[in-house]
């Protein structure tokens, strides 16, 4: 399974109204899309959902219990931020190397340790000495390294084991947290304004396979799979996304 990212409202995400960055793609360039489950089953997408309204109600509600549970004693619970099934959203696909690839450097540059060039295709990089120590670092927590999926619309840095308007269970942090971990990310690597840091998504990133010919002609016939990514340039690429 890869890695997407979804920014955007609750409601539209679980209403389905949104599009992936791969089927977004496919549509734009005449090929048709499918979702499949894990396991290699279709979804159908015929299937009966809940009305928009009705999803909106069930996410505000949870909304509501969560910042009713994370508010300190004595305080009101934060400002609800707004949902609905309207707002625009984004999306991206860095997939789980280049994800990967972005903490090791974080790690690395942390502890002031060489970053690796290359990683391998696929590696388990929860595995990595490197990742595995700032992941156990109590006086360096990143939500990164923690396992988070969510990260809330809120200012306050903090991060909590939390129920999902699923019932399911997630590590749950703050975008103002994530925020501050991004930029010091940024401070540790590579000192790059926003302008060029928005570019890799452009300029970095996975390599191409193929190569194209004299005639003009784009070819993978002989061009082996790649094994290999350049580190810094997929970190560059995850971290454009974020």
């Amino acid at each position: 399974m890869g890695l997407d990212i979804y920014a955007g409202t609750l409601t539209r995400y679980y209403a389905h109204n949104w599009k992936s960055a791969v089927q977004q793609w496919a549509e734009e360039n005449g090929y048709t899309f499918q979702k499949i489950t894990p396991d290699g089953a279709a979804v159908d997408d015929e299937e009966e959902e809940m009305r928009p309204a009705e999803v909106q109600d069930i996410v505000e509600n949870w909304r509501d219990q969560i910042l009713a549970a994370i508010a300190a004693p004595g305080h009101e619970p934060y400002t609800p931020w707004p949902e609905d099934n309207e707002k625009p959203y984004y999306t991206d696909k860095p997939d789980w190397d280049a994800f990967g690839a972005m903490l090791l450097v974080a790690a690395c540059r942390t502890y002031e340790e060489p970053v690796p060039p290359t990683v391998e295709k696929d590696w388990d990089f929860m595995e990595n000495p490197v990742i595995a120590r700032l992941s156990g670092d109590e006086e360096r927590v990143w939500s990164l390294f923690r396992g988070a999926t969510w990260w809330i619309p809120l200012s306050d840095s903090f991060l909590f084991q939390g129920p999902l308007p699923t019932n399911d269970t997630a590590t749950i942090g703050t975008v103002g947290g994530l925020r501050k971990e991004l930029e010091k990310l940024n401070q540790l690597a590579w000192q790059a304004d926003e302008k060029t840091i928005l570019s890799w998504t452009e300029t970095e990133g996975y390599p191409v396979d193929g190569t194209v010919g004299p005639n003009g002609q784009y070819s993978k016939a002989d061009i082996p799979e790649h094994t290999q990514y350049d580190t810094e340039s997929l970190a560059k690429f995850a971290f454009s996304m974020f």
